[in-house]
């Protein structure tokens, strides 16, 4: 995930982010602001998910921006 990019773009994305992972809430991507391994910890959180698997699904996101 390309930090630069998604700081640049985040309340773009941050709508991206909700529809994609509802149980994220609006002060969660507020914190996260870019940082993709706070947003990793909280995909982990909120959806019960290995470390791996979060990562994986936030690649795969950022491959359909």
């Amino acid at each position: 995930m390309n930090e630069d990019r998604i700081k640049g773009q985040w309340k773009q994305l941050a709508g991206k982010l909700k529809e994609k992972w509802g149980k994220l809430t609006d002060d969660d991507l507020k914190v996260a602001e870019g940082n993709s391994e706070y947003l990793t910890g909280k995909i982990q959180e909120r959806y019960g998910v290995a470390q791996d698997e979060a990562k994986r699904q936030i690649q795969e996101f950022d491959k359909t921006l």
